[in-house]
């Protein structure tokens, strides 16, 4: 069986993502490979194995294009709520809170924020099927 281990986002500037990542998520540096042309930076914490891995191209100075083919992370938190205020606190910017009950019935509970390169990352309330 196959097993997730890393997703990839190509990142412009690394401390302004990585200060990003450990401020709305507690992320840390797990690894940093430095080559010639780009740098690999493996973020992750104590929850799960599951690594985001910043990729920073040498050189690159314009804003990658996102295209329409990028949708978003998720991650997912104990208490909604209390974190919704947190990244408020922290200057994060998240949008408003969503009830997603198509039909009258819950499906879940969420906000996003955007990274500072446009990333889209959903915030999920823990129940249901977002564990």
């Amino acid at each position: 069986m196959a097993k997730a281990i890393h997703s990839m986002i190509r990142v412009l500037d690394e401390d302004r993502s990585v200060a990003f990542y450990k401020k709305a998520f507690g992320l840390e540096v797990a690894d940093r490979l430095d080559f010639d042309d780009f740098t690999l930076i493996y973020m992750s914490n104590d929850e799960q194995e599951f690594e985001l891995e910043l990729t920073v191209n040498k050189g690159q100075t314009e804003a990658y294009d996102l295209g329409n083919g990028y949708g978003h992370l998720a991650v997912s938190v104990a208490d909604l709520d209390s974190e919704h205020a947190r990244f408020e606190a922290e200057g994060l910017s998240p949008r408003k809170l969503v009830e997603f009950a198509p039909g009258g019935t819950l499906v879940g509970r969420f906000f996003f924020v955007a990274d500072p390169d446009g990333y889209q990352i959903e915030v999920l309330e823990r129940s249901g099927r977002f564990k």
